[in-house]
C-alpha cells in the first residue's frame, strides 16, 4: 500500500458523492470530508490511539460474531485481520487515523474512519483494489450490526477500562506500597505535628505517612467502586438505544469476545437508552480521579514543605536531590517532582471540569460530548499514572528522615505543654507556655521555675507516651 507515491490521489464516494483521496490512505470518503471540515488543532488534537484501538477491538469482534449470522466466512476473517493492524496501533502510527477530538460528538467520524480503514485493508488482503467497496463494504460489513451511536461510547468503557486496569492501578498500588514501607520504617521515629501550619502535639513520621498510605488506598477503592459500571458497554443499541439493524443474540456474543480479547470482565449493559443517552459513568469514573488528584496534591504539597531547606526551612526529611534547581545558586536542589505533580493534579482537576460540561449535555436519546468527555479522562489516566510512578521512583522511595531536627523540634516545642494539663491544670499550664515563648525557652525551664519539679516533670511529659490515647 505504501509503495504508491505521495500525493497521488484516488477517488472514492460516499451518500454525499464523489471525493478524492490519498493514493496511500486506507480510509475513504466520509474521512476525508471530516479531515477538510474539522481543521482544528493539528496532530496534538488527533483521537487518542486508545479509542481507535478500543474500536478496532470492537470490530474484530463483530467481524467473528457476525459470521455466526450469516456473513461470509471469507470477508469475516479478512475483517478481523485488518483490524488486528487497528489494534497493534500500526495504523494509527501510520496515519490512517487523522481526525481530530473535535467533531461530531457522537464520534461518528471516527467510527466511520474505523469501518473504511478496515474495509479498506481487508480489500487489499484478499486482493482486491483499495476503494472500490468490493467485496468488503465499510457500512454493510465492517459495520454490520453496529451504529456510530453504540460502538463510540463502547470503544470509550474499552479504553478507559484497560487505562484502569492496565496502567494506573498498577502505578497508585505502587506509589500506596512505598508510602506503607515508609509509616512501617519510620513508626518510631517521633516529630512535631502540625495543624493550621502551626506546631501542635507529637507524633510519629510513620503516622504522618499513614495518612498518606490510607488516602492511596481511598483512592483504590474508588477505581475499583466504579470499574463495574465501565464494564457496561451500549454495543446492540444501535442507533436509540432499540437495537434497530441488529440481529438478536449479537450483543451477548459481541460483548463475550470482546471480554476474551481483552481479559476484561465486559457485559451488556442494563439499559441501552441510559448507555446511549448519558455519560454518566464517565463522569463518575473521573470523579475517582479527580479524588485522586487532591489526595496527591494534598501529599506532595506536604512533602515539599516537609523536605524545605536545606537550613532555612523545615527540613525535616531530606528529599532526593535528581537535579539542579536553579541557574544562579550553585547547590540549589529543588522538589522538582512534587511541583510536576501539584501541577499534574491542577490539570486533572481542570479536566474534570470538562467532563462534567459534557456529561451535561446532549439531549433525548444521544450525548453529544463524547469526544471531549473520553479525550480528558483518557489524559486524566495518563498524566495521574506517569506521575505516580515519577513521584514514587524519583522522590518517596528515596525519602530519608533528618532525624537531628525532628528531635529538636521536639524538644523545643511548646506542644509538649498539653502533658501537664492532667496534673496542674490547663490555666497555670497556658501560664507556662506564654513564658516559654515570651522568653525564648522551653516548656521544660519554664516549668522548672513554676515550681514543678524535675522527677514530676519527666514523669508527666513523656513524648512516647502522647501518640495515642492514654
Amino acid at each position: 500500500m505504501h509503495s504508491n507515491k505521495s500525493g497521488e490521489m484516488r477517488q472514492e464516494s460516499d451518500s454525499l458523492g464523489p471525493m478524492e483521496v490519498p493514493m496511500d490512505r486506507y480510509y475513504g470518503a466520509q474521512t476525508m470530508r471530516c479531515v477538510l471540515n474539522f481543521r482544528i488543532g493539528g496532530e496534538e488534537e488527533r483521537m487518542p490511539r486508545q479509542i481507535v484501538q478500543a474500536i478496532g477491538i470492537l470490530k474484530k469482534a463483530a467481524a467473528e460474531t457476525n459470521q455466526e449470522f450469516g456473513l461470509d466466512p471469507k470477508l469475516s476473517t479478512a475483517i478481523s485481520n485488518a483490524a488486528d493492524d487497528v489494534i497493534s496501533g500500526k495504523l494509527y502510527d501510520e496515519g490512517h487515523f487523522p481526525l481530530p477530538i473535535w467533531q461530531a460528538g457522537s464520534g461518528t467520524q471516527s467510527n466511520m474512519n474505523t469501518n473504511e480503514v478496515i474495509g479498506n485493508r481487508a480489500i487489499e488482503m484478499l486482493g482486491g483494489r483499495v476503494g472500490s467497496k468490493d467485496p468488503i463494504h465499510p457500512n454493510d460489513h465492517v459495520n454490520m450490526s453496529q451504529s456510530s451511536n453504540d460502538t463510540f461510547p463502547s470503544a470509550i468503557h474499552i479504553a478507559v477500562a484497560s487505562g484502569l486496569n492496565k496502567e494506573l492501578r498498577p502505578a497508585i498500588t505502587a506509589l500506596r506500597d512505598s508510602m506503607q514501607s515508609k509509616t512501617n520504617e519510620w513508626k518510631d521515629i517521633i516529630k512535631i505535628g502540625r495543624t493550621h501550619v502551626q506546631d501542635s502535639v507529637p507524633m510519629t513520621l510513620g503516622q504522618e505517612f499513614s495518612g498518606y498510605t490510607q488516602q492511596l488506598t481511598n483512592g483504590l477503592a474508588r477505581i475499583e467502586a466504579v470499574l463495574p459500571r465501565i464494564y457496561q458497554l451500549a454495543l446492540g443499541g444501535t442507533a436509540v438505544g432499540t437495537g434497530l439493524n441488529c440481529r438478536r443474540g449479537f450483543p451477548e456474543k459481541c460483548i463475550k469476545r470482546i471480554a476474551q480479547l481483552t481479559g476484561l470482565p465486559f457485559v451488556v449493559a442494563p439499559n441501552f437508552f441510559e448507555a446511549l443517552a448519558s455519560r454518566d459513568a464517565m463522569v463518575e469514573v473521573h470523579g475517582a480521579l479527580n479524588v485522586l488528584a487532591v489526595s496527591l496534591m494534598k501529599i506532595a504539597n506536604d512533602i515539599r514543605l516537609m523536605g524545605s531547606g536545606p537550613r532555612c526551612g523545615l527540613g525535616e526529611v531530606h528529599l532526593p536531590e535528581n537535579e539542579p534547581g536553579s541557574s544562579i545558586m550553585p547547590g540549589k536542589v529543588n522538589p522538582t517532582q512534587c511541583e510536576a505533580l501539584t501541577m499534574i493534579c491542577a490539570q486533572v482537576m481542570g479536566n474534570h471540569v470538562a467532563v462534567s460540561v459534557g456529561g451535561a449535555n446532549g439531549n433525548f436519546e444521544l450525548n453529544v460530548f463524547k469526544p471531549l468527555i473520553v479525550s480528558n479522562v483518557l489524559r486524566s489516566i495518563k498524566l495521574l499514572t506517569d506521575g505516580c510512578r515519577s513521584f514514587n521512583l524519583n522522590c518517596v522511595k528515596g525519602i530519608k528522615p533528618n532525624k537531628d531536627k525532628l528531635a529538636s523540634n521536639v524538644n523545643q516545642s511548646l506542644s509538649l505543654a498539653p502533658a501537664l494539663c492532667p496534673n496542674i491544670g490547663c490555666d497555670k499550664t497556658t501560664q507556662i507556655v506564654k513564658s516559654a515563648h515570651q522568653n525564648g525557652t522551653t516548656v521544660k525551664e519554664e516549668a522548672l521555675k513554676a515550681g514543678i519539679t524535675e522527677k514530676d516533670y519527666n514523669e508527666w511529659v513523656r513524648v512516647d507516651k502522647m501518640l495515642g490515647p492514654s
